[in-house]
């Protein structure tokens, strides 16, 4: 992938496929790298020209340790529009999680490079579950603490799947392999990536946003519960809602030809 000097930081990026652009950002502590699984093939597929990138605060772009806020990564994903796009030319914007976040804030301060944004486990707030969250996940990862491997695994399964996943014993078990394989200490970069302002409520300001716009939910999401991705279309005019049963925050990955059909469905209307 190459490497290009974006909003004054080193940013590592991809780009596959030929036609209309769309961007795909990823959520907190993952590489880009993620939607190379699922939805790039099904984007380059379809006829879109498909750019994924690392946010800051995953290596190799640049980890920014000392910290980040939501402007940054929204600054960062503008520069990245105007490095790949061709002329004027506007891209379709699909965030998840983290990600959905800054392609919320991306279509209210910069309609002038959105054509469409995609939300998925979009929110214009969090819930008191989540602050909490958030609070215990810095807090441990200051602490220094390494959770057993097999533990981490069953945590972030339950966190971040569905239960019909994890009563499949097959699926279940191939996920927690995965899991407790891919399990590794906190950089500083997703620290900073984690201390990002989740005291927020957008609800209000999200009333100005012009460009078309999806929410998809994910029915079982205990990280972003459904009903907030619900609650995100309600504030923005015209938006439309899809929640996607069966999956939880990793719905993505979990039932991709649903949430693909989603996004291109959504795209291509």
């Amino acid at each position: 992938m190459p490497i290009a000097t974006v909003n004054g930081i080193s940013l590592n990026y991809q780009v596959k496929g030929t036609g209309d652009l769309v961007v795909l950002i990823m959520g907190t502590g993952s590489p880009g790298r993620v939607w190379e699984l699922h939805q790039v093939p099904a984007l380059v597929k379809a006829g879109y020209r498909v750019c994924y990138f690392d946010n800051r605060g995953i290596a190799p772009s640049y980890e920014s340790a000392k910290g980040m806020t939501i402007d940054d990564l929204v600054a960062d994903t503008a520069g990245v529009i105007e490095l790949v796009r061709d002329g004027d030319e506007k891209a379709h914007v699909v965030g998840t999680s983290m990600g959905a976040r800054v392609a919320q804030e991306l279509a209210l301060t910069r309609p002038d490079l959105v054509r469409k944004a995609v939300f998925l486990a979009g929110h214009a707030r969090l819930d008191e579950f989540q602050k909490t969250l958030g609070d215990g996940e810095r807090a441990l990862a200051d602490s220094k603490t390494e959770l057993p491997p097999t533990y981490a695994a069953a945590v972030t399964a339950v966190m971040n799947l569905s239960p019909t996943t994890l009563a499949d014993p097959r699926s279940a078990r191939d996920w927690l392999d995965l899991f407790e394989f891919s399990t590794a200490p906190t950089s500083p970069g997703v620290r900073a990536q984690l201390g990002m302002d989740d005291r927020f409520d957008r609800s209000a300001v999200y009333s100005r946003i012009s460009v078309a716009c999806l929410s998809v939910g994910f029915e079982h999401d205990r990280m972003i519960p459904a009903y907030l991705s619900a609650e995100l279309a309600k504030s923005i005019p015209g938006a439309q809602y899809v929640e996607i049963p069966d999956v939880g925050h990793y719905g993505y990955l979990e039932r991709p030809d649903a949430i693909n059909d989603a996004i291109l469905d959504f795209l291509r209307s």
